[in-house]
């Protein structure tokens, strides 16, 4: 099976080095300058290993002919141009598996690419890029989540899911996918509203007081809408939701938070903006959430501005 994996940030290029070391035929498709980066390789390294990994690399003027399955690993501000770079890619029996956050994406891409070309789809790792463009795994644990949209037992998932099925992380075959992408979005919006308010990780949060009762009412507030839309997390969910905001001492902060304090391109808009939309439409008070939202949206304008005001001409 060829496997065309869109992007090789943190998460791509994670799980793509996962399944070139498992000899499976992948290609990442990159732009020019990461397409230099990773000509020597990708280094990934995290708890207990240490590895960098031989990969093969194209940009999308190199692209030579369709894939069976195409990955879709990119930020969602990225979907379009990406879908652009894909389309010779992408043949009439070409399995598209997206695999970003949130759920606006999936609309996107039916509409773009049909319902039956698009799987649904989560990872679940904790990794960032560094600056050299290495990828750190902060935490070992790491799994992959993918199924029919509908939850049918199809011949292409069980193709897929023998593909995708190497050592380094867990892979599962979903009954029911966009209940575990709805999971993972009330997580990931949990996790940013607690890093980007408090301005810290998880640890500094719950070191003061009140720390506690502000992560578990964000919890609890993100849930609530998960439920609302028919999707009330299961017991499981509940409780990796606890034992990732509740650990005392952790450093983890949300990769959302990373990108604001790295001054980069963010998916606020893509993450929270769409979860309080969602949330209104569905009747549920969300303050906690929509403050976080105010809070980045005054960040990116106040960045704008600084942008503006170093781009005037000063005559001297």
């Amino acid at each position: 099976m060829r496997t065309l994996i869109v992007g090789a940030g943190a998460t791509g290029g994670f799980f793509g080095t996962r399944l070139a070391l498992a000899g499976r035929d992948v290609t990442y498709l990159v732009h020019p300058h990461r397409a230099d980066q990773l000509r020597h390789g990708l280094r990934v390294y995290g708890p207990g290993y240490d590895e960098t990994v031989p990969v093969r690399a194209v940009t999308a003027g190199e692209l030579d002919g369709t894939y069976d399955l195409v990955l879709l690993m990119v930020k969602a501000w990225s979907l379009d141009s990406a879908l652009e770079d894909i389309a010779p890619a992408v043949g009439p029996g070409t399995t598209v598996l997206p695999l970003l956050n949130g759920l606006a994406h999936l609309e996107i891409l039916n509409d773009r690419l049909g319902h039956h070309a698009v799987l649904g789809g989560i990872v679940r790792v904790v990794c960032t890029l560094t600056p050299e463009g290495e990828v750190l795994q902060l935490k070992p644990k790491a799994g992959l989540i993918f199924g029919e949209q509908d939850g049918r037992p199809t011949d292409r998932v069980s193709a897929v899911r023998q593909e995708l099925d190497v050592p380094g992380y867990r892979l599962t075959l979903a009954e029911d996918v966009l209940a575990a992408m709805w999971h993972k979005w009330a997580f990931i919006v949990a996790g940013g509203t607690m890093t980007c308010l408090m301005r810290g990780s998880i640890g500094s949060i719950l070191a003061v007081p009140g720390g506690r009762d502000f992560v578990l009412s964000v919890i609890d507030e993100t849930e609530r809408v998960a439920q609302a839309a028919g999707y009330p997390p299961s017991a499981a969910a509940h409780a990796a939701s606890l034992e990732m905001f509740t650990e005392e001492g952790s450093v983890f902060t949300s990769s959302l938070y990373r990108d604001v304090l790295a001054g980069s391109a963010h998916e606020g808009e893509h993450l929270l903006g769409q979860y309080v939309a969602t949330a209104e439409r569905l009747g549920v008070d969300v303050p906690l959430t929509r403050l976080a939202l105010t809070q980045l949206r005054v960040h990116d304008q106040s960045a704008t501005r600084s942008v503006q005001r170093s781009a005037i001409p000063v005559e001297g």
